[in-house]
């Protein structure tokens, strides 16, 4: 796995200039999508981020380690028991229900601790519905004590800038904010910030956009390629007759033909959903993945890449300039988000500037 930084910033940079005036923040969480943390989140402080979003107490702990001085959010919330770690760690977390808020005040010992509020306008996966809303607006004692960094609310269906429910959860946010006046906002994820400044808020959440995944459903994507997946080739045969490719037989390959295994498969995260559809890239061709992907191991039909680039060790794309992520991600009927954080351990990651990847 090569990861470019300068094309990382210069997404960032992209992100943040079209964010302004608001802040632009950065979700790191699962290891900055399985990219690799430290180094993507150093990337983004020295271009300027100082606000990241991780999912968990652990992944905001690793990342306080890194940094001492930037603002960390953790979106999970403050479970029960946690709340003196977060405080201990400098975190900020996402409260996400009355009961929440609740021990997060009653604990403060009569310290304000700051903590991101956020209201559920149509997502119903995380955050405070009208009833928990009105309890904590009502409630003097828990007002008093509550330090309000922003009110959040996340959009269902950004990906899609003409749908109407995007504008139904702003008017919507709008209206439960005024239980909280003065009270700086959060909307914005990727899709939405780059829509229209009515989803964006003071301060915006990129995550799939930073990585050069498309932000959108159906429209272009406006993002560089941060990410390439290569894979050798461990051995090819040559097909003189008919045959079967994998577990099942679920291919059959009339000869002459050639076929190239390479060294990946499903425990990679390469998805088996691949099996028979998908693709890759070697010798100037996108050759397919025929038979099912296995563990370890993937064939590919090379018979029609020139002899001189299908030889065991030589490089297969399997994600890059030539293999879109989304496109990847399209044939195995999920998306980019999904791959990404499922290119487990065993891939070696390197981090590399422009000039190292020519």
């Amino acid at each position: 796995m090569t990861v470019n930084l300068d094309a990382l910033a210069r997404n960032y940079r992209l992100l943040r200039e079209t964010a302004a005036p608001a802040k632009c923040g950065a979700v790191v969480k699962a290891n900055a999508y399985g990219l690799g943390v430290e180094a993507v989140a150093n990337c983004l402080f020295e271009e300027g981020c100082r606000h990241f979003f991780v999912a968990t107490v652990t992944e905001g702990i690793e990342l306080r380690q890194q940094f001492a001085t930037a603002e960390i959010f953790v979106l999970a919330g403050a479970q029960a028991g946690e709340e003196r770690t977060l405080r201990g760690a400098n975190l900020i977390p996402v409260l996400n229900s009355h009961e929440q808020i609740v021990r997060w005040v009653e604990l403060g010992e009569s310290k304000r601790y700051p903590a991101i509020v956020h209201l559920d306008t149509g997502m119903k996966r995380l955050g405070l519905d009208m009833r928990e809303i009105n309890q904590v607006a009502l409630d003097s004692r828990v007002m008093s004590g509550l330090e309000i960094a922003y009110l959040m609310t996340h959009l269902a269906c950004a990906d899609e800038p003409a749908n109407p429910f995007n504008q139904q959860q702003v008017d919507l946010f709008e209206g439960l904010c005024q239980r909280f006046p003065d009270a700086r906002t959060s909307i914005g994820n990727s899709a939405g910030m780059l829509t229209a400044e009515q989803y964006r808020g003071d301060l915006v959440r990129p995550g799939i956009a930073l990585y050069g995944g498309n932000p959108f459903a159906y429209a272009r994507n406006p993002m560089e390629v941060v990410v390439t997946l290569q894979a050798p080739i461990l051995q090819v045969q040559e097909v003189t007759r008919a045959t079967t490719v994998g577990y099942g037989a679920t291919r059959r390959i009339a000869g002459p033909a050639r076929l190239a295994t390479v060294g990946v498969g499903y425990a990679d995260g390469i998805p088996r959903a691949l099996s028979n559809c998908g693709e890759a890239y070697l010798g100037g061709s996108r050759v397919p993945i025929v038979g099912q992907v296995s563990m370890d191991l993937l064939t590919l039909d090379v018979s029609s890449v020139g002899r001189q680039y299908v030889y065991p060790g030589a490089s297969v794309e399997l994600i890059g300039r030539n293999m879109l992520l989304d496109d990847a991600a399209k044939a195995a009927g999920t998306i980019g988000n999904e791959l990404l954080t499922g290119f487990g351990s065993r891939w070696e990651r390197r981090f590399v500037r422009d000039d190292e990847c020519q």
